[in-house]
C-alpha cells in the first residue's frame, strides 16, 4: 500500500494540469491518479481514468478515490502550483496527528492573497443573512491567524483526507455537481468528531476557476451551481435545526439571490 494518493481531477486545463504534475514531487511512496472529466483540450492524455462525460466534482473525485491505495488522500486541483514541502509538511502533520480527518495549506491566488475557501466557517442562516447583507462574512480573510490551527472547512483546491475519515463520512456527496460538495464534507468531518486543520508554513497558488473558464456560459453555470448548493447543504444539514418560519425565509433567501445572480450576468 502507498502512503499518499493524489487525485487530480481535470476537465479542459491541459496547460494548466502539465504545470501542476511537473510541480509535485516524485516519491516512491505517492501514486498521482489523474481523472479527466470528458476534455476536449487534449488533456485526457494525461490522465489514468478517463470519464465519458463530465460527472461534477464530487462524482469525478470520488471515482480516484476509488481507485487509490494508500492510508492518506490528496484532492488537488489541477489549476494549483504546488512549493517544495508542502505535501510533505502537512502529511508528516496529519501522520502524528490521528485526530486530525483532514488538513489544508495557504491557498493563495496568483497575486499573493488568501484564497477565503480555504478557511471557511459553516453558514447559518444568521451569518448567511449577514454576508448577503455585507454586514459581516464567514468567508473573510481577514485576521486569519498566521500559526496552526483548526477551522470549520477547507477547499477541495488542496485537501489532505485520512482514509478511514472519508471512508467513515462516505466521501464527497454527488449530489452536488460543482460548488459545496468540500464545504458539505467538512461537515460530515466535524459531525464524526474528526479536526480540520489549516497549516500556513507552507502553501500553494490556486489559479482559480480555470476549468470553470473553460466551460460556456460560465457565470450562469457558476449562478446556478452556486445557488443550487447552498440549498443542498441547508436542506442536508441545518433545516431541521431551524423553525419553519426560518427556513422559508433562507429557501427565499437563496431562490432571491439565485434570480439576482442570473439576472446580473445576463447583462
Amino acid at each position: 500500500m502507498k502512503t499518499l494518493s493524489i487525485v487530480i481531477l481535470s476537465y479542459n486545463v491541459k496547460k494548466l494540469l502539465t504545470a501542476c504534475l511537473a510541480s509535485i514531487p516524485k516519491h516512491k511512496e505517492w501514486e498521482i491518479i489523474v481523472v479527466d472529466n470528458a476534455s476536449t483540450d487534449g488533456s485526457a492524455k494525461l490522465a489514468t481514468i478517463k470519464n465519458k462525460k463530465n460527472l461534477g466534482f464530487a462524482a469525478g473525485n470520488n471515482i480516484g478515490i476509488q481507485n487509490s491505495s494508500s492510508s492518506f488522500v490528496l484532492l488537488l486541483n489541477p489549476d494549483t502550483m504546488v512549493y517544495p514541502e508542502t505535501i510533505e509538511t502537512i502529511l508528516k502533520y496529519m501522520q502524528s496527528h490521528p485526530e486530525v480527518g483532514a488538513a489544508t495549506c495557504r491557498v493563495e491566488l496568483p497575486g499573493g492573497s488568501l484564497d477565503y475557501s480555504c478557511h471557511r466557517g459553516f453558514p447559518n442562516p444568521w451569518n448567511s443573512l449577514a454576508h448577503f447583507l455585507n454586514i459581516r462574512s464567514s468567508y473573510s480573510t481577514k485576521n486569519v491567524p498566521n500559526a496552526i490551527h483548526e477551522i470549520d472547512a477547507l477547499t477541495g483546491a488542496f485537501a489532505l483526507i485520512r482514509k478511514t475519515a472519508g471512508d467513515q463520512v462516505g466521501w464527497l456527496d454527488e449530489d452536488y455537481f460543482w460548488n459545496g460538495e468540500d464545504l458539505d464534507f467538512c461537515y460530515k468531518l466535524k459531525e464524526k468528531g474528526w479536526k480540520i486543520m489549516y497549516i500556513p508554513d507552507v502553501k500553494i497558488t490556486h489559479f482559480k476557476g480555470s476549468s470553470a473558464k473553460a466551460t460556456k456560459d460560465t457565470s450562469l453555470r457558476w449562478a446556478n451551481n452556486s445557488t443550487d448548493a447552498m440549498h443542498i447543504f441547508y436542506r442536508k444539514h441545518l433545516s431541521q435545526k431551524y423553525p419553519f418560519f426560518i427556513n422559508w425565509f433562507t429557501y427565499l433567501g437563496i431562490i432571491i439571490l439565485k434570480q439576482f445572480r442570473y439576472a446580473k450576468n445576463l447583462h
